[in-house]
């Protein structure tokens, strides 16, 4: 394998939204390492919205990734891209076999699942995996390239870039939506996140959401804005139902690339480990994430910006999707304990953004 031989690339991404924005370092690393390459990002709908104003990528491949309907198209896109490279980042043995069937001429991914005989290329699992943040696991796949091409690479050896950019027409167009709203722009906007798609027991209880939302909007005077994808709104709805203040309601009325351009105008997010923590820390917006069931050495925020609450019993991190106890975890942190951080945070990004003139 030769950095002139390799014209054409193609990354399948991460499956979820917080697993897809951890990858943004890996893939700028990518552009770097192949300056001249097309890159194309294969990804499921969810996560594409993330990477609308992407520079370290040329194109999306954009499809569901269950049925053998969509094994087949996806199959046949990677056939008429004509890939010289296929970096794969999630583990599934599904995501090795389309590559490997749509001859991609050099494979490179982990070697998991009983997959690697479907890689050309498979790596071990790092040692570190458990105990080293998940920005540098998918990093260590584009180090691996950097190795083949070069015979060494320096991609581990310096911070990552986890920043993500959106343009200033995007962000114009989310405080007209976010005025639609009835957001008042003389106000903090505090955004919370009640929800996670994938673990029920990531959540913080519906009922202490509402009491932090509404000690936000009655005692500092914020602005108070729940978001969440569609699935997500059962407990939005919930939260919103104990306000005392009744919140703007924006959970499941805004894709995700909106969400993002909206998430750069909050000055501050609160929310469990779930996507938005990523991307609003990524957007180095304050992020305080209630930490319960998972590990905060790989999935917390990488920002400087994400700050973490937990209190942790001998049970944790149990990464688990479903408590099979009494949640001890998460209804050990009380509301005043997340308010008070919370209100220290947002009045310092407040203040900030005051004297920058963003406001």
């Amino acid at each position: 394998m030769k950095t002139e031989t390799i014209k054409r690339v193609v990354v399948r991404g991460a499956n979820w939204v917080g697993d897809s924005a951890i990858t943004i370092p890996a893939l700028r690393e990518l552009r770097s390492l192949l300056p001249r390459a097309h890159i194309t990002l294969a990804t499921r709908p969810g996560p594409a919205g993330l990477f609308t104003d992407a520079d370290f990528i040329d194109d999306l491949i954009i499809s569901e990734s269950s049925g053998w309907g969509s094994l087949r198209r996806q199959i046949v896109s990677l056939r008429r891209g004509n890939f010289d490279l296929a970096v794969i980042f999630p583990n599934s043995f599904q995501t090795a076999l389309v590559a490997a069937l749509a001859r991609v001429p050099f494979r490179l991914g982990y070697a998991a699942q009983g997959r690697g005989f479907l890689l050309t290329h498979s790596q071990p699992q790092p040692e570190w995996r458990d105990s080293r943040h998940e920005v540098y696991y998918y990093v260590n796949i584009i180090a691996a390239v950097g190795c083949l091409l070069h015979g060494n690479s320096r991609a581990l050896d310096h911070e990552p870039d986890y920043a993500i950019v959106v343009s200033p027409e995007r962000r114009a167009a989310a405080r007209e939506q976010l005025a639609s709203l009835g957001v008042r722009s003389d106000r903090a906007l505090v955004a919370i996140c009640p929800g996670s798609v994938n673990s029920r027991a990531k959540r913080w209880p519906a009922d202490r959401y509402a009491e932090l939302g509404s000690r936000m909007a009655e005692e500092l005077g914020s602005e108070v804005m729940l978001i969440g994808s569609p699935d997500e709104r059962d407990v939005s709805f919930e939260v919103a139902r104990q306000m005392q203040t009744k919140p703007i309601i924006a959970t499941g009325s805004t894709d995700l690339a909106q969400t993002t351009a909206i998430l750069s105008c909050v000055d501050l997010l609160i929310t469990n480990d779930t996507g938005p923590a990523h991307i609003a820390s990524a957007l180095r917006r304050p992020t305080l994430v209630i930490f319960g069931p998972t590990n905060p050495l790989t999935t917390r925020p990488f920002s400087s910006t994400g700050e973490l609450i937990r209190q942790p019993p001998v049970c944790a991190p149990c990464m688990l999707r479903d408590c099979p106890i009494d949640h001890r975890c998460m209804t050990a942190i009380s509301p005043d304990e997340v308010f008070q951080r919370a209100s220290r945070m947002l009045q310092r990004s407040y203040r900030v953004d005051q004297l920058l003139g963003v406001r």
